[in-house]
Order: C-alpha cells, then structure tokens, then sequence
C-alpha cells in the first residue's frame, strides 16, 4: 500500500511537471513546443483523466499557432520579395504537419466543459501545391543565373545545392539533373599530382605506385578530383607535387653484447645420516634425502643486426593560374631492421628462459636498399593520407 501510494505521488509530480512545462511553451509562444507535449501525452491515453488540461492546452496552442502561421504568410505575402517563397512554402507544410498529428486523436472531450475540443482544420493542399511551384519557380532562376553569371567555383556549387534541393522537394522540375550535373562539373576543383625525386637513390617503383593510387586514401572531398595522369583537354586548377628531398640509408650494421651468468642447479640428493653414519629415516621409515646443487656458468653472445632508412620530402600545393605556392607540408618516414640472435659458450642451464629462447634464432640476409625505402613507405602512405584529407583549396 505504501508503495502504491509512493509511485502515485511519483507520477503526480511528474504530470504536473509536464503540464507546468506545456504551459510555459504556450505562455512563451513556442506553440510547436507546446502542442508537440500535448500530442505526446494526449496518444498515450486520451481519456485519461489527468490528461484533461493537455487537451485543453492543444486546443489553445494549435488556435494560437494557426492564428501566427496565417499572419506570418500574409505578411511574407504582402512583402512580395521572391525569396520569401521558401519560408512560405515550409508555413503551409508545418500548418499541415500540426493537423496531421491531431487528426487521429480526434475526437478529443473537454469533460468539464461537456464538449468536443475545437480543432479547425483547412485544408492546405492547394495553398502548398501554389507555394511549391512558386518557390521552385525561385530556386530554379536563381541557379540558372549563378551558373550562367558565375565568377568562381563557388558560385556553381551554390548552384548546385540550390538544384539539389530543388530536386529534393519537386524531382524531375523542367531539366534540373541536367544543370545539377552542370554545376557539379564546373564546381570541380581539377588537381593534378607529379611526383620528383630529388635524392641519390632509387624510388621503388611500387613504391610510387602506391602512394599515387589515391583510391586508397579515402578522400572525403565532394568537390575536389586528383589525377595522376593528364587528361587530354582537361584544364587543371590546381598541381600537387610530392617531392623526395632525401633519403639516408644506414650501413647494415651487427652489434654484439657479452653477459655471462651464473646460477646454482639441482645435481641430485644425498641421504641424511647422523653422526655415527647411519641414514636418518622419517616417522613412516622413509629414509630422508637432501638435494644437491651445483653452480654452472655459461657466456652468452647476443647480436643484433640493425639497418635503418630515412625518408624525406615535401608536398606542395600550387595555383596553376596564379603561379602561386599556396601549401606546404613536410613529408618523412623512417624504418628500422633489426634482427637479435645469439649463440653460447658453457652450461646453458645458467641462462633464463628469455635468453635461450634467443638461441633458437640465426643470422637473417638484411634486407636491400630498395626493401628499407619501401617499407619506409609505410608511414608516407598514412601521412600523405592525412594531408590529402586536410587539404582546402577555397
């Protein structure tokens, strides 16, 4: 019984609560706040008693809301300027949204007042219909003079938004995939990418391969498109040259390190005797031993084989028209071979176990210059990544 009691208080509270915060929205004139609290609380239950003052809200909330829209759209109307035709349009879609929400929650009874809750409802169809066509009418000359008008790159993906909403809302208006896939064209930024190598030694070739096959670096760019190769015809914007400055390889190398160890072992047991000689026994008769232990020594001979290489360069980003450098990045990598191994002089047994499991490993062939600056590589991929991905033209 306590409980039941507690819980109801509990909810008491809560829809209290919830009216208090419908009926500030309301006060405040965020009626879409208020109805939308309403219609929520209204679904669950609508004859619930405790939801009588919701009803009574989203009455007086979609009155008031009604009453604004209608006001605001006479307005934008009167104004007469074109680019109210958006704001117009998205009026008459909320209107209907709203009626949308109540209509299956209808009919609705106001119990102390002993009526039906008024909901005048209109319909909006025509109003959104003429809204639409206008607003279509305006996004459509609007991208069509940016792209016959447009000065920069910007203007044609301006263009292009505009045509895509446009889609969006009213699809296959007069020829608009036409002039989306217009903008989207001539909103492009063309780069294309050279390599150099400005070092002594040999850029592997798949090397080279890799770090131009920019399918790979997951470029999240819309309106930028890199060509490694030059396409015929094809005015490029921008160059990107990815400059080896230098590349330093390190002579293969075996360093050696000495340890001798030394440690006591096992070496079998002896009898415990007393003084006369006699082997001493344990109360069940079992004679009692001891173990033995020895020391054993042994040298160990570590070696390390180590080879590094180093690369080095820069990315650079040039305006072709301009002549002009307008970025540029520092590029490096660096990889390390090494290789430990190792063999002894003595009693094994002395060592610890990560030691000997080095004995069960030999000397490996090093790996070639070429190898180094390959696998170097590694590291430029993922930088040159980054800067691809970081790179903002305008």
């Amino acid at each position: 019984m306590k409980k039941f009691l507690l819980f109801s208080f509990i909810g008491l509270l809560l829809s209290c609560s919830g009216v208090k915060k419908t009926q500030e929205a309301l006060n405040s004139g965020n009626y879409e706040a208020a109805i939308n609290k309403a219609v929520m609380n209204i679904a669950e239950n609508k004859t619930k008693k405790s939801n009588q003052t919701y009803i009574v809200l989203l009455e007086e909330g979609y009155k008031k809301n009604t009453e604004r829209e209608l006001q605001h759209i006479k307005f934008l109307k009167k104004d007469g300027n074109a680019a109210n035709y958006e704001e117009i349009y998205n009026a008459y879609g909320r209107l209907k949204s709203i009626q949308e929400r109540i209509r299956p929650l209808l009919p609705l009874y106001i119990q102390d007042e002993d009526r039906r809750a008024q909901f005048n409802f209109k319909s909006y169809d025509d109003d959104i219909i003429t809204a639409k066509s206008n607003f279509s009418e305006f996004l459509y000359n609007k991208a069509t003079t940016l792209l016959t008008d447009a000065n920069y790159k910007s203007d044609y993906r301006n263009a292009y938004n505009d045509l895509n909403y446009l889609e969006e809302i009213n699809p296959n208006y007069k020829d608009v995939l036409n002039k989306i896939d217009e903008a989207y064209k001539k909103g492009l930024d063309f780069v294309i990418v050279e390599m150099t190598n400005n070092t002594d030694q040999i850029i592997p070739k798949r090397l080279e391969d890799e770090l131009l096959n920019l399918n790979t670096y997951g470029l999240n760019s819309d309106w930028t498109e890199y060509h490694t190769n030059r396409i015929q015809n094809q005015l490029y914007d921008y160059q990107m040259e990815v400059s080896f400055q230098d590349i330093n390889i390190s002579p293969e190398q075996i360093r050696e390190k000495q340890i001798s160890k030394e440690k006591q072992i096992k070496d079998g047991y002896t009898f415990v005797e007393d003084r006369n000689g006699n082997v001493v026994s344990d109360s069940l008769g079992n004679s009692i031993k001891v173990d033995k232990f020895k020391t054993v020594r042994c040298d160990f001979y570590q070696f390390t084989q180590f080879k590094s290489a180093q690369v080095t360069g820069v990315v650079s980003f040039i305006d072709i028209k301009k002549q002009q450098k307008i970025n540029q990045y520092p590029l490096s990598s660096q990889f390390i071979f090494e290789h430990i191994y190792a063999n002894y002089d003595g009693d094994k047994r002395a060592l610890e176990n990560d030691l000997v499991s080095l004995l069960q490993l030999a000397r490996v062939p090093f790996p070639s210059n070429e190898q180094m600056v390959y696998d170097a590589g590694e590291d430029l991929k993922n930088n040159l990544k980054n800067i691809l991905n970081n790179q903002r033209f305008n």
